[in-house]
């Protein structure tokens, strides 16, 4: 019986301070996650900025954006932004063949949740 009350009381502390600890964190509030270019020219690169606001209590720290492919490049704001501040990741897709596109860009940080993801789609014309 003492077992099972230590093992309890245990794994509610763990709980309560788990709970503690991730409510203190930086997070992403984006204005799109997703952004549709619709049709665009063959060979003209496009841009997309994505916008968040940092909602948490803590300074997010971007440490890094990776595309699924080379032919999407993300930039972004490498200074920590504060609670209730902005930063941007800008997006520039090269659209070299004439197809349908969905692509993702992967955002690493110390945000409650450690990996996002956002995603740009549309249709490359000749």
């Amino acid at each position: 019986m003492k077992k099972l009350l230590t093992i309890v009381t245990l794994l509610v502390a763990f709980t309560a301070f788990t709970a503690w600890k991730v409510d203190g964190n930086a997070e992403f509030k984006f204005e799109k996650e997703t952004y549709d270019f619709g049709k665009i020219p063959q060979g003209k690169p496009v841009s997309y900025e994505f916008k968040f606001t940092n909602v948490g209590t803590e300074p997010l720290i971007i440490t890094k954006v990776e595309s699924s492919c080379g032919c999407t490049v993300p930039k972004y704001t490498n200074a920590p932004v504060k609670p209730g501040e902005t930063g941007s990741i800008n997006v520039t897709f090269n659209a070299a063949q004439a197809a349908p596109f969905s692509k993702s860009v992967t955002i690493r940080s110390n945000a409650k949740t450690p990996l996002k993801s956002l995603y740009i789609k549309g249709e490359v014309v000749k």
